[in-house]
């Protein structure tokens, strides 16, 4: 339960109390998440008031304050459609007004919609407060520890990349019970992702060429079975949506 509570106006206020060791204290922002600290006192503390909601274009990448929620990434033209088509998947419009782009990373698991696709486009993560910039796909095996006393500022994402997004599951409304997403960029290069199994969502390729794309998605799933499908269906369906989505 929440004990103690804060609401800072700077981000160095705010990172001096992340820092402390007598209570356990989490950032605060959509709050979609803070359930899963039910069990144990935290301390909070708010983001609202640091200004970590803004969205830059930089020409090539867009940089994203990562207390920005999924809504204005729906709002923002310059991000592919195919990149909204997950976010759309990720979460209903109630939970897109709240739901920030940092804590969604954060609290992801392999069924994100949303995280899959940031680790096809190869997203990056600044780190305050040294400003560190850290792989999502090295974050998400790292994030039990990498964010002590640190905090998630910014996400910065390419823009000019082709990126297709595809999935099944039970209904439209469900999370996936395998989601793909694929980066191709102008040199060839071609990165997979997998989601819908999992703690964190797969990364099964990053190649300079498209070349096998179906058969490393296939062979990173297979041992990809849980309650919801078998290994070998998510190998087949892993297999069928990388074609799909592929260009060229």
């Amino acid at each position: 339960m929440i004990v103690d509570y804060h609401r800072p106006a700077k981000l160095e206020d705010a990172l001096q109390l992340l820092r402390q060791t007598h209570l356990k204290y989490i950032p605060l922002a959509g709050g979609t998440a803070i359930d899963r600290y039910n069990k144990e006192d935290i301390g909070v503390v708010d983001l609202q008031d640091l200004g970590l909601n803004q969205i830059h274009d930089r020409g090539n990448t867009i940089e994203i304050g990562a207390t920005a929620i999924l809504q204005m990434l729906l709002d923002t033209p310059q991000l592919q459609s195919e990149f909204k088509k997950a976010i759309l998947h990720e979460a209903t419009y109630n939970l897109r007004q709240v739901a920030t782009l940092g804590g969604t990373l954060v609290s992801a698991s392999g069924r994100s919609p949303f995280t899959t696709a940031c680790l096809a486009l190869d997203a990056t993560l600044v780190i305050a407060p040294e400003g560190e910039r850290v792989a999502l796909g090295e974050f998400l095996n790292l994030r039990n520890g990498i964010l002590n006393g640190r905090l998630i500022t910014q996400i910065i994402l390419p823009l000019k990349v082709d990126f297709r997004y595809d999935y099944v599951a039970r209904t439209p409304a469900d999370l996936p019970i395998v989601c793909v997403g694929v980066a191709q960029w102008p040199s060839g290069r071609t990165r997979v992702a997998l989601g819908g199994f999992g703690q964190t969502p797969k990364l099964a390729m990053d190649g300079p060429r498209n070349d096998g794309a179906d058969i490393a998605a296939m062979n990173a799933y297979s041992q990809a079975g849980d309650q919801w499908a078998s290994a070998d269906y998510r190998q087949e369906i892993a297999g069928i949506l990388v074609k799909r989505c592929m260009v060229g």
